[in-house]
């Protein structure tokens, strides 16, 4: 890892000593163990600033547009996909980016660490595929296989699809018998128990909207949930508008979401907010063979029409 955070800062000390870049966008540790933020620096002096590890969970996609220079971007595989979407829906222009892409094995599911102690964690560190974590009471060396987040598990796409320059040699893909194993769970059920499901995972939603902050797709001018006039969505917390706003949400990202996880990384709730989105990925997938992010050339399904289109669901 040490390797790759100094190629980062390498090839960030390049472009911005040569000013072929305004700013570079990746991460800083946080404040507290086992967080990192997103930063932006415009100066070489804050190189030794960026770090990059298996707390990097959030999607420095959501953070490339509206700029009127150029400037490098930190991408992981899943934020290089947000990335070519951005691109095919004209929120920014390729020219405008230096992508420094970034191979992943995976990103750690904090919350599961945390639960395996009864006080505040003060220290972490990662040295391959060992962690080790401390609190005031105990020690743990982990194995990272073990605590990776649930998308990352299933990842399909660890290396950048799209790049200027490689921070780390390239990944294995791996290949997976079954990429969707939780909406076939899903699938399997009845309707009220299905119905029952989803219910469970909004009941403790507080509507702060994290997860939509989060997600690199939602770029509207007027998110749906803020409109007035008409008002689709009340502001309180009445079980149908908590619903509404989660599922025409996943709607929104049909055919676009990547699976980046940023959604559950951001909820304060730990709602996994994917059981959301899963579905329409893979209906994407058996209906049009699409995944979303992997082609410059291309638009998402749902944003084209093909006289080939699937159409048996017209009566």
């Amino acid at each position: 890892m040490n390797t790759c955070i100094n190629k980062i800062r390498e090839l960030s000390f390049e472009l911005l000593d040569k000013g072929e870049v305004e700013k570079v966008i990746g991460f800083a540790n946080g404040t507290i163990p086992m967080a990192t933020s997103p930063i932006a620096i415009t100066s070489t002096k804050d190189i030794e600033t960026l770090v990059f590890n298996s707390t990097c969970g959030l999607n420095l996609a959501n953070y490339i547009r509206q700029h009127k220079g150029k400037i490098a971007v930190i991408a992981k595989g899943c934020d290089t996909r947000n990335i070519v979407t951005h691109i095919v829906e004209n929120q920014v222009q390729r020219d405008q980016l230096y992508i420094i892409g970034v191979p992943c094995n995976g990103m750690i599911d904090k919350t599961k660490i945390a639960s395996l102690f009864e006080d505040d964690i003060i220290e972490f560190s990662e040295d391959g595929n060992a962690l080790t974590v401390k609190s005031a009471l105990k020690e743990e060396t982990l194995n990272k296989t073990d605590y990776l987040r649930q998308n990352c598990r299933l990842c399909l796409h660890k290396n950048p699809v799209i790049y200027d320059a490689l921070a780390a040699d390239l990944v294995e893909e791996q290949t997976l018998e079954s990429p969707y194993p939780d909406v076939k769970k899903i699938e399997a059920m009845t309707p009220d128990t299905k119905w029952q499901h989803f219910q469970d995972l909004t009941k403790n939603c507080i509507r702060c909207y994290a997860c939509r902050n989060a997600c690199p797709l939602c770029y509207c001018p007027t998110c749906f949930v803020d409109e007035s006039g008409p008002q689709w969505v009340g502001k309180g917390q009445n079980t149908t508008d908590v619903n509404t706003f989660h599922f025409l949400r996943a709607f929104h990202c049909a055919g676009r979401c990547t699976d980046c996880g940023a959604c559950v990384e951001a909820c304060p709730m730990d709602i996994n907010v994917r059981d959301f989105t899963r579905k329409l990925n893979k209906d994407v997938f058996d209906l049009f063979g699409w995944e979303a992010g992997l082609d410059i050339t291309k638009r998402p399904p749902l944003d084209a029409y093909s006289p080939d289109d699937p159409d048996d669901f017209i009566k």
